[in-house]
């Protein structure tokens, strides 16, 4: 213990030193995931440091040592550091292990950034390249039903030349775990970041799919006697939604989608603490091609003085492409959400303001994804979501997906992530396995969990599968969407609306102040006064169409009553909008001059918006 004097000695080291290491990774990270994989060693090299801090037995044994000694304050902080190390303490065949994962890791990564994408035109019998994100919209939004199956096919091949290197990756994952002295990797991650057991984890979101796996039988049943061939895989959302998207669309121009998003977040009353935002929105050729939101720079405090942080965040729209404007819409609120629950965090020690353990992957996902639903709600919509030519959006549009879409209801928020659950549990638990039996795992799963008519291995294009940080974490999404029901239920019952309410505002900044110094259930229990339920999830899915339909109209006379926020709008942050390396505008001289140049360049790089 004598490198350092005494434990606040200690504490300024460990924030310090954490602090360079974990951005020296994150700054690379995010060149590499933009495209520019010319750093890829360097990120590499940034990482293994960055974990071997995370693993050094010399700092954690300091760190029991001087939280065995101290009281008060000094005792509590040094408790999150002792949580934090015990998330990452592993022995050195492990670390050797991990170092290998990484390098197999960056090397899939690179691999899907630069593989060629596109499909074969079912007419000219052409290759048209085309981003594996861009033939997705195109197989929800596309009249022609070969283009869409052409990209079906295209897509079902992509991940066949990786699987090799993905079973290594599992294999190696299992011995990380097996050393640390769990089942496997799925055991361990889940341990780890939530808790909870495999037993704990399907044994709730088996009742929720027992509770409403009715509506397969419906679906089957609205195939046959109106929907012909609509399970097969590259018919089934384009029946349900694609001219739906097509209606909505003019109600969503992305010109008009960060000033929304700031007016929305302004009216909850969020702000981000004086601290940067970066977006990269566009998709691109070698662009990681999964939203996301990370952090260079967190939160700590440094000789007492608060250190804002920073937030980049990213989505991949495909400008021109039905439904896509949307997608953008949806990731502005989802991410911003992200970004916004870390920069608010007011803890003094990095360790308890990162994305990474001990912060519960559940409670990350319930910010974004309540945010998300902000977005998403009728009522949001009829207030914010006009066409550029001044129409608002017609309640009627809603009231006929509502009657459409109904037969989704049940099965459409938590069965996709059950189903890459239970993909992942069943490859962590196979002795032995083989791209055969890979393959008979993903369609098996995905029968189950889609009931298409052709089989399908399109989940084995999820990018969480291949990374160490989203890997067998797919389940927080699941945790997530039953804590934001009950914390939207939470709202509504008290103050009848959620849209534009600075009190929801005001309370999801209490429980952000708090970082990860508290557990998922713990968090629930703080921000919704009770214990986590899935009681406001299966209301929310099982609703009649009358009702779901009584309860919007309601929602809407709440919120109409309610002044529509006309400040201007002030986040409290430095914003900077950019494609790839290029920055586009900022908001040096305000939010209102930088949205209206980031629309002015967006129209004049697609002049058919």
């Amino acid at each position: 213990m004598k490198k350092w004097k005494n434990a606040p000695d200690l504490l300024v080291y460990l924030n310090e030193t954490y602090a360079r290491l974990h951005y020296a990774f994150e700054k690379n990270f995010w060149i590499a995931a933009m495209g520019d994989h010319s750093v890829n060693k360097k990120k590499d090299v940034a990482l293994a440091a960055r974990d071997a801090f995370r693993c050094n037995r010399d700092v954690a044994d300091a760190v029991d040592f001087y939280h065995k000694k101290t009281t008060g304050e000094i005792k509590t902080r040094l408790g999150y550091w002792k949580r934090f190390f015990s998330s990452h303490q592993v022995p050195l065949q492990a670390e050797k292990i991990k170092q290998q994962i990484d390098a197999l890791q960056t090397k899939i990564e690179t691999h899907r950034a630069r593989r060629t994408e596109g499909y074969v035109d079912p007419k000219t019998k052409k290759f048209i390249p085309t981003s594996r994100n861009a033939m997705g919209a195109l197989m929800r939004t596309n009249p022609d039903e070969a283009v869409r199956k052409a990209c079906f096919e295209a897509v079902e091949k992509l991940p066949l030349a990786g699987l090799g290197e993905y079973i290594t990756m599992v294999g190696l994952r299992n011995r990380y775990a097996r050393i640390l002295g769990y089942e496997d990797f799925y055991s361990y991650k889940l341990a780890v970041e939530e808790g909870m057991t495999k037993a704990e984890l399907f044994s709730l979101f088996d009742e929720i799919y027992h509770k409403t796996q009715y509506a397969f039988a419906d679906i089957r049943t609205l195939e046959k006697e109106k929907k012909p061939n609509l399970r097969k895989p590259w018919n089934f959302f384009y029946m349900f939604s694609g001219s739906f998207t097509k209606e909505e669309d003019p109600y969503f121009p992305f010109e008009r989608a960060i000033e929304r998003w700031g007016r929305s977040f302004a009216a909850l009353g969020i702000d981000f603490k004086r601290g940067s935002l970066v977006f990269d929105l566009l998709d691109r050729k070698g662009k990681y091609n999964n939203g996301f939101c990370h952090w260079p720079k967190n939160v700590y405090y440094k000789q007492g003085q608060y250190l804002p942080a920073t937030a980049q965040f990213t989505c991949n729209v495909v400008l021109g492409t039905p439904g896509e404007t949307a997608t953008g819409f949806l990731t502005l609120f989802h991410e911003g959400g992200h970004a916004a629950h870390l920069l608010n965090a007011r803890m003094k020690d990095i360790c308890v303001t990162t994305e990474y353990p001990p912060l519960s992957t559940a409670w990350a996902e319930t910010q974004s994804m309540f945010l998300d639903t902000l977005y998403s709600s009728i009522e949001w919509k009829m207030r914010y979501a006009i066409s550029n030519e001044g129409a608002p959006y017609p309640f009627e549009l809603f009231e006929r997906k509502v009657r459409e879409l109904s037969v989704l209801r049940p099965i459409g928020a938590i069965n996709p992530v059950s189903m890459v659950c239970e993909f992942e549990r069943t490859v962590y638990e196979e002795k032995h396995l083989t791209k055969t039996k890979l393959i008979s795992i993903a369609k098996k799963v995905m029968k189950k969990y889609r009931d298409y008519s052709v089989d399908t291995i399109s989940i084995l294009e999820t990018p969480h599968l291949y990374s160490w940080e989203s890997a067998c974490s797919y389940h927080g999404y699941g945790l997530a969407t039953l804590a934001l029901h009950q914390w939207r239920e939470h709202f509504y019952k008290r103050d009848g609306y959620v849209v534009d309410n600075p009190r929801v505002g005001k309370e999801m900044q209490h429980v952000w102040h708090y970082g990860a110094t508290k557990t998922f259930p713990e968090f629930v229990k703080l921000a919704t006064g009770k214990k986590l339920s899935a009681s406001a999830y299966i209301a929310a899915v099982t609703k009649s169409d009358a009702r779901v339909i009584a309860d919007a109209k309601k929602k809407i006379a709440t919120l109409s009553k309610k002044r529509r926020y006309t400040t201007v709008v002030n986040l409290n942050a430095s914003i900077t909008l950019v494609d790839g390396k290029k920055v586009i505008a900022d908001n040096k001289k305000g939010f209102k001059q930088m949205t209206a140049r980031y629309a002015s360049w967006l129209t004049t790089k697609y002049p058919s918006l």
